[in-house]
């Protein structure tokens, strides 16, 4: 079997006090990934080694859940910030979602302009309402929040280690320099477009549903 790696979820802020906590989505399919039942490995200190989800329910469209592992808002609130992560069958999700991409297959990827230009490193990939944004560290530059639509991320070749793609005129080009470039396991800087930011034509479909 071929795994993958894919983390579902981050964990937010406790929620009340009996354990509830709110979640982060990194996945376009919450209501299958985070069904009651379902065991996320952690690796986080202090953590439990495995959560199973107990719930979950939406309010004003966010996600929270308890698992069977905490019982209180103390337990609850030292996950903040630990990722949920669950190991899946690449082929079979490949079967369902041939197109489909993971973060953790993009991430370290060059991305290269089709006039043959290197524009930076792929770091993440996030999903929003709209579309799904390819994170991208772009050397001197920043962070770029690149659209992942067949449009503008025309091919992707994992073997090569290429993120083929035709950004718009301006969203490389015109970040303000940033020295610190070691500082890419620190989260967004304050130089990272906003989804709203980048404009992306509304007919263009994405070239790869991600499925996480």
């Amino acid at each position: 079997m071929t795994s993958v790696h894919v983390v579902v979820a981050t964990v937010g802020k406790a929620h009340g006090l009996r354990g509830e906590v709110a979640l982060i989505l990194r996945t376009d399919q919450p209501a299958e990934r985070l069904a009651a039942g379902t065991a996320f490995s952690v690796d986080a200190d202090g953590a439990p080694d495995t959560l199973t989800v107990a719930s979950t329910r939406t309010q004003q469209g966010r996600w929270y859940a308890r698992f069977a592992e905490v019982t209180g808002r103390t337990e609850a609130e030292a996950l903040r910030g630990v990722d949920l992560e669950l190991e899946l069958d690449r082929e079979e999700e490949a079967q369902e979602d041939p197109d489909a991409w993971y973060p953790s297959e993009l991430t370290g990827l060059t991305v290269r302009h089709v006039d043959g230009r290197d524009l930076g490193v792929v770091v993440d990939l996030e999903h929003y309402p709209a579309q799904d944004m390819l994170i991208v560290r772009a050397p001197g530059r920043g962070r770029v929040m690149l659209p992942f639509v067949a449009e503008l991320v025309p091919e992707v070749d994992v073997e090569a280690g290429i993120v083929l793609a035709d950004p718009p005129g301006g969203l490389f080009e015109d970040l303000p320099e940033d020295d610190d470039e070691t500082s890419e396991g620190a989260g967004p800087s304050e130089d990272t477009q906003s989804p709203e930011d980048t404009q992306c034509p509304e007919s263009t479909e994405s070239p790869e549903s991600t499925g996480v």
